[in-house]
């Protein structure tokens, strides 16, 4: 796990600074989190209250900073947005690590996961990789990372192929595009492998993963500003904390996610995982 470490920080120096609790947060004593909680068993609300991964990843990191979490729900597409316009100080939100997203705000890796598809349980259609999705329509939450990498298939193979191309279908949140391949609107979601899993769960087998691999291999991280090295120095100095109580790692085991090394984080970062 601790391999990781020197990695962990992207484009920024390795800053090796003490856990002062004055990070330069929007307001003082509070480290204000935009993430989307729509999204379990990584982001959604519990007795009005944020809950899921993050949420108890950032209480792991606020409390060595004495910084108090208050969450500000938003819609995925807007999180990246939110944090150039300083609205929060860090995104929280299953943000996977994608060199476009780089080129906008500073990551600190902390989980890997991938993507699944999600079709009807009874139906005929089960695609086990996105080359199976030519001439078919794809549900997604607004701005996931896997879109771009679906369109090049479909560019790139369906089309010399003589095949249908992948329609897209993006929607804002996630529960909106299960609920559109319910309905029949769509064939498959695409959709992150471990809330494919909830959805699952929660639609009472109404719904079936038909991926039998993780299809994309992703780094998940929080992002924080560029303008901001401060404060992402000192979350990677509490981050290191909980590593090294073990803290972290029982949370890694509690939703059966796994810490990236470098090898990951290097190849997230070059868009080639």
């Amino acid at each position: 796990m601790k391999t990781i470490l020197k990695g962990l920080i992207c484009s920024l120096p390795l800053l090796l600074l003490p856990l002062t609790g004055q990070a330069r947060t929007l307001q003082p004593g509070v480290l204000t989190i935009g993430s989307d909680l729509t999204y379990p068993p990584y982001n959604y609300l519990q007795n009005n209250q944020p809950a899921g991964f993050d949420a108890e990843l950032m209480a792991l990191i606020g409390a060595p900073l004495k910084l108090k979490p208050e969450v500000k729900d938003t819609r995925f597409a807007s999180l990246i947005l939110g944090i150039k316009a300083s609205k929060f100080d860090v995104v929280a939100s299953t943000l996977y690590v994608t060199p476009e997203r780089a080129a906008q705000v500073s990551f600190l890796p902390y989980m890997k996961t991938g993507g699944a598809f999600l079709v009807l349980t009874h139906s005929a259609f089960t695609p086990k990789t996105p080359e199976e999705l030519c001439g078919k329509r794809v549900s997604s939450i607004k701005g996931g990372a896997w879109i771009a990498r679906l369109n090049k298939v479909s560019t790139d193979y369906c089309k010399p192929h003589g095949q249908g191309p992948i329609t897209v279908q993006e929607f804002p949140t996630s529960p909106e595009a299960t609920q559109a391949l319910m309905s029949g609107a769509v064939d498959v979601q695409y959709e992150d492998a471990a809330v494919a899993k909830s959805s699952v769960e929660k639609t009472g087998g109404k719904l079936k993963i038909s991926t039998t691999s993780i299809v994309y291999p992703v780094v998940v991280g929080l992002a924080v500003s560029k303008d901001n090295p401060e404060l992402l120095a000192d979350l990677k100095k509490a981050f290191e904390q909980k590593i090294s109580d073990g803290s972290y790692e029982q949370l890694l085991k509690k939703y059966n996610v796994q810490m990236p090394d470098d090898q990951e984080v290097e190849k997230a970062l070059a868009g080639t995982l």
